[in-house]
């Protein structure tokens, strides 16, 4: 689904798909809690990686991951 915000247009279901690869590797190393609570911190980062161009899901995960590791585990 697309949702227009502003200029850009978002597609929420990459955004959606990286999150869940990228919360769920976090939750199994213990690096977020095992909620059903969405990351605050985790989805800015993956919104921020799609603002600026990465659009494949594997890829935006796992930089999410490294970001969010580099960011809140240093």
């Amino acid at each position: 689904m697309l949702v227009e915000r502003g200029i850009q247009v978002m597609n929420f279901e990459v955004v959606g798909d990286a999150y869940a690869i990228a919360s769920n590797y976090l939750r199994r190393t213990g690096a977020i809690a095992d909620s059903v609570i969405t990351d605050e911190r985790l989805f800015e980062i993956i919104v921020k990686l799609f603002q600026r161009g990465e659009f494949n899901r594997i890829r935006l995960a796992n930089k999410a991951i490294a970001e969010f590791e580099a960011r809140v585990l240093a």
